[in-house]
């Protein structure tokens, strides 16, 4: 009887460890992969609660004994994880302790004005809470993280502290030749320049040019700046009028000399960068040479030669 009560006894303690083990090394609860956030702050115990509640392990109260004998002593991270189907405990402990959280990502190309920016934020479903529209050129064009269920005031507070940090980093290298007096200056002046060209290598010109046509006091004579008051930024989606051309408001600088009143979007680094180191040129005058850049000109008569040949290709493009 001792030795078959010795023999039960092993039985079970072998069975119970069996349990114990491969619990935690098998294959676990999941059918297919999930995504498992842990918030900021959570403890192991309030993880495996949650755990337990998403169907990811079959006892919280199981988990946490495991982990505590066999599992790493390591903290838990925050953020949101990729647990695979079947994963095991052993797994989605050290996925929460030592994996990669799930990078999420939102895209602010150069140049996008700050109503896009908001419909963007707006439109991103794993965000949370409502935003007003930023105010123009106080975001940062990047692309930025975030964590499912994260608020957009969270995210663009960090878009807004990264154009801070830039500019001021920018503006502390400025060079001589820039016309901008203060750091708004700059960010409205490279608006411009922003929405002038699209070729990053024409962006120091461009500033050059608007450079000089600022120290003379000329027009700036940028259309698009006649736009933005129209559309806060969006396109105009058809030709513009002459009367909004001559439309004498502090945003149009067909009509006003000197800078627009405020940006007329989110200028990227390289045209902030352009403006506080503008080319060296005596250029006044650009158009488009037909190839998605400009060519430049002194003067007024060489300008009026480059006009005549982008129409002629208009013409021969059928544009005309």
């Amino acid at each position: 009887m001792r030795r078959l009560g010795c023999l039960l006894i092993g039985l079970v303690a072998a069975a119970f460890l069996a349990w114990f083990a491969g619990g935690w090394w098998l294959g676990g609860t999941l059918n297919e992969e999930a995504a498992f956030t842990v918030p900021a702050g959570a403890t192991l115990t309030s993880a495996a609660e949650k755990l337990e509640e998403e169907g990811a392990i079959s006892s919280a109260s199981s988990f946490l004994l495991r982990a505590k004998i066999l599992g790493s002593g390591d903290g838990i991270q925050a953020g949101e994880f990729a647990l695979p189907a079947a994963a095991s405990e052993a797994k989605i402990l050290d996925t929460l302790q030592h994996g990669q959280p799930i990078r999420r990502m939102v895209t602010i190309p150069e140049g996008m004005p700050s109503i896009l920016v908001w419909e963007r934020l707006k439109a991103e479903k794993l965000l949370t809470g409502d935003i007003p529209v930023p105010a123009e050129g106080s975001v940062l064009p990047d692309s930025y993280d975030f964590q499912r269920g994260e608020t957009r005031a969270a995210v663009l507070k960090r878009m807004q502290a990264a154009m801070t940090e830039y500019l001021a980093q920018a503006w502390k290298n400025r060079k001589p030749t820039t016309v901008a007096k203060t750091p708004r200056e700059a960010v409205i002046l490279a608006s411009v320049v922003e929405k002038e060209t699209a070729k990053a290598s024409e962006r120091p010109m461009v500033a050059g040019v608007m450079s000089n046509r600022v120290r003379i006091g000329m027009m700036l004579g940028a259309d698009a700046t006649a736009i933005y008051p129209i559309t806060k930024g969006k396109p105009l989606g058809r030709l513009i009028r002459r009367s909004e051309l001559r439309d004498p408001n502090p945003y149009n600088t067909r009509a006003i000399a000197g800078l627009p009143v405020g940006p007329i979007t989110n200028p990227g680094r390289e045209s902030i960068a352009a403006v506080l180191d503008p080319a060296k040129t005596e250029a006044l005058y650009y158009v488009a040479d037909g190839t998605g850049g400009h060519v430049f000109a002194n003067t007024l008569a060489e300008h009026n030669a480059n006009v005549a040949k982008w129409r002629a290709i208009r013409r021969a493009r059928g544009e005309m």
